[in-house]
């Protein structure tokens, strides 16, 4: 038995699939529901500029302030400002820097307040702003709590998305489940073109706790939720799932110390093989479970009854094991 699960789990290994023990392969085979983050999970996490508006300042000004808050961020929507900003920023003239959870950043440079981030973040700070509901993530930028306007970013749709999508239901999974922080145009709209059954949008991370305990109401033991993230602000809901699943190539290190498995080449179509290689696990263990027991059972009534020699106990013993290994090593091919 423990064999079968070793060779379960190298198989998925050499699919580039990481599973932290054979509880986790195991419980995979349970899973009916798929929750997935949406950047760097089902999108590719490299965005681009796609429109500027101003409100009162030059096209160059708003990309400065927007560049100069976001200068100290690895995260993807920092790196895709700077790169159309195009300029060095003096990080020795930022006295403070600050990151708000699932908002965006605050920053004082040369005796200005720089805000860079969401609605929440200008809602939280009292400032009017020109609200925008057009498909992508919107960064908005004010100045010594002045409204200067603000940067709309896209994302791309992984190529193998939709196919990740099709192949998860075909496994049996009966639901797929988006959570994100973006908005709710940017949600629908991935979620349409992937055929996902539902989305949430505008999250915070804790939030995203929450609608994994909705998710858990009425179930019972065997009814497993699976979820896919890769940024720092997954890691708690990587923690609070039946099995988590971390990209481990864009993810974040805290990501991938929760998560019970890791997919280093970042595909979310490895979920399915990953559902497949459990299933056919599964099914080889209690082969052998069952073919074991059964020989052994049938073995000692043919000694009690004087029909079985010690050739029958050798084989019922030896040969049992060996075919019972060989039995668990189909699970490579």
């Amino acid at each position: 038995i423990p064999l079968s699960y070793f060779s379960g789990i190298g198989v998925a290994s050499k699919h580039g699939i990481l599973i932290k023990g054979s509880n986790y392969l195991e419980a995979l085979r349970y899973v009916d529901t798929v929750v997935f983050d949406k950047t760097g999970t089902l999108t590719e996490g490299v965005f681009d500029v796609v429109k500027v508006k101003t409100a009162g300042v030059s096209q160059d000004e708003l990309m400065k302030f927007a560049a100069i808050a976001e200068a100290n961020s690895n995260h993807p929507i920092a790196k895709s400002i700077l790169k159309p900003y195009n300029k060095s920023v003096d990080l020795n003239k930022i006295e403070k820097y600050e990151e708000i959870a699932a908002h965006g950043i605050k920053v004082k440079y040369e005796n200005n307040t720089i805000l860079a981030g969401n609605e929440k973040l200008m809602k939280a700070n009292n400032i009017k702003f020109e609200s925008n509901k057009e498909a992508g993530t919107v960064v908005y930028v004010a100045v010594d709590n002045k409204f200067i306007g603000y940067i709309v970013i896209a994302d791309k749709i992984k190529k193998d998305s939709e196919k990740a999508i099709k192949d998860i239901k075909e496994q049996g999974i009966k639901q797929t489940v988006m959570l994100t922080g973006d908005n709710k145009e940017v949600a629908t709209s991935v979620a349409k073109k992937l055929k996902l059954d539902k989305a949430f949008s505008n999250l915070l991370p804790n939030e995203k706790v929450d609608r994994i305990e909705e998710l858990y109401v009425g179930r019972n033991e065997k009814e497993k939720i699976a979820f896919v993230g890769d940024g720092i602000n997954d890691a708690p809901v990587l923690a609070r799932v039946d099995v988590g699943i971390a990209m481990g190539g864009l993810g974040s290190d805290a990501a991938i110390e929760a998560a019970d498995i890791v997919i280093m080449t970042d595909e979310p179509s490895k979920i399915a093989k990953g559902i497949q290689i459990s299933k056919k696990t599964y099914k080889i263990v209690w082969q052998n479970i069952i073919f074991a027991l059964g020989i052994k059972i049938i073995v000692m009534i043919l000694g009690a009854t004087g029909l079985a020699s010690m050739w029958e106990a050798v084989f019922a013993d030896v040969g049992v094991a060996l075919i019972a290994v060989l039995n668990a090593m189909r699970i490579m091919k």
